[in-house]
């Protein structure tokens, strides 16, 4: 017989839709992610840096590397550590252009970018051996970007538990390297092509100005 009293089935399933595919995350079937500590950073706001001598990606390429975390400087692009990361090695592809949107780059642009996400791929198995890899992009304050005037990629590392229980009933992220290390073990597996590098790549030089217009 219906339930028509309004009330919530007391247990999922109740309600007669049941879950025949044995997914985590039943009843949805979602795996979680779960980081809190992400929290300071989403407390303050989604920062739309108008103003590019305020972006932090504009900013960055224009400080020394082991202050801005860059692992590498590529003529178009290069890759950071993400500061508050989802994952112990997650790395984000930068263009050098304050631009919003992945549709704005350039044609070398966009092959340098893609280049750079594959190969931040094949330096972070070298390093740390994930068995899998988030990638995305969030477009626009809509679409969950945190900084949505300046294009960045997420090459996020993933291993299996890493969603477990611990950073909810701990309130703790179990990270066990500095970002200072992990950005030096990166940054040495970069391939060295074509005598580019975290230091000495092609792209704009540290403490040197960006194209960010």
């Amino acid at each position: 017989m219906q339930d028509t009293t309004g009330a919530a089935p007391e247990h999922p399933g109740d309600d007669g839709v049941t879950d025949d595919f044995g997914l985590a995350g039943v009843p949805d079937a979602f795996q979680r992610l779960w980081t809190p500590h992400r929290m300071a950073y989403i407390k303050g706001g989604q920062h739309q840096f108008k103003n590019v001598d305020d972006c932090p990606f504009c900013v960055a390429p224009e400080r020394e590397d082991d202050d801005s975390l860059i692992v590498y400087r590529g003529r178009t692009s290069y890759v950071v550590l993400n500061l508050f990361p989802y994952n112990p090695g997650h790395l984000l592809v930068c263009p050098y252009r304050h631009i919003p949107d992945y549709t704005d780059l350039t044609v070398e642009e966009t092959a340098e970018f893609a280049e750079l996400t594959q190969t931040a791929m094949r330096v972070l198995r070298k390093v740390a051996n994930p068995t899998g890899f988030n990638l995305g992009m969030n477009q626009g304050v809509t679409g969950g970007a945190g900084i949505a005037g300046h294009l960045h990629q997420h090459v996020v590392p993933r291993w299996g538990g890493d969603g477990n229980f611990f950073p909810i009933i701990a309130q703790t992220k179990a990270i066990t390297q500095t970002l200072d290390e992990v950005r030096q073990q990166v940054a040495e597996a970069w391939p060295q092509a074509n005598g580019a590098g975290p230091a000495n790549g092609a792209g704009p030089a540290s403490g040197g100005a960006t194209d960010a217009q």
